[in-house]
């Protein structure tokens, strides 16, 4: 066996307390990377932002980020209250419309009320971005004081989630290296700003290139979100 294959296998057991620890600050971190992303402008304002797409008041834009971009979707969403999105934006129902042949989601363990471990699993008949790839993930979900809701979704390290759930053989472990709702209200309650950020990398054979260029796809999820909570929206 080389050295990079024992490399791959590596898993650290760590306490509960430790895992605790660890989970708060990353998400932490996380909370506070998408409060930035939503309130950052366009490209005119110096920020790294490009906007790709502004069609239906839906931008998508985009940021380098290393050898990765991060996506970003923002949308006015109108007879939408924040409390009725955020019952959708959640790891699990973020990933059915990923990929609908997602073939198991659950969580493996809540570390506080509002922080838990999510398995996300995809089957031989996924797209190429998701097939035979699974995604040991952290979800947070925070009320700001402001009333912003948000939700924090990234892949634990491989070792740690090595520790937690063992890789079955023929599984690629991919990594999402941030994701997540912002859910601002307006002065019209029942009307609201969502922004969701996504930087995927599924690891494996795909290459970068590749991954990115199907990543803008990913940011369109908020309109099928929508819709299960607004199946007919106004006219």
């Amino acid at each position: 066996m080389d050295v990079s294959s024992v490399a791959c296998n590596q898993s650290w057991s760590i306490s509960e307390d430790s895992l605790r620890r660890y989970v708060r600050f990353a998400s932490e971190s996380c909370v506070q990377e998408l409060l930035m992303s939503a309130s950052s402008g366009n490209s005119s304002c110096g920020d790294g932002w490009k906007i790709l797409t502004l069609d239906n008041g839906v931008e998508i834009s985009k940021r380098r980020s290393g050898s990765l971009h991060i996506f970003r979707s923002r949308w006015l969403l109108r007879s939408v209250s924040p409390q009725q999105f955020i019952t959708v934006a959640n790891a699990i129902d973020a990933a059915k419309q990923w990929d609908p042949d997602l073939v198991e989601a659950r969580y493996i363990k809540d570390v506080e009320d509002n922080l838990s471990i999510v398995l996300l699993k995809f089957g031989e008949n996924s797209k190429p971005l998701f097939r035979k790839r699974e995604f040991i993930v952290y979800e947070r979900r925070e009320t700001m004081e402001d009333g912003t809701l948000v939700v924090a979704v990234a892949s634990l390290p491989k070792e740690i989630a090595a520790g937690l759930l063992p890789k079955q053989n023929n599984a690629i472990r991919g990594l999402l290296v941030q994701s997540g709702w912002v859910v601002e209200k307006l002065e019209d309650l029942n009307s609201c700003v969502v922004t969701y950020v996504v930087q995927l990398d599924p690891a494996g054979w795909l290459p970068k290139y590749f991954v990115n260029r199907l990543s803008t796809k990913l940011v369109m999820i908020i309109e099928n979100l929508r819709k299960l909570v607004q199946p007919n929206p106004p006219r």
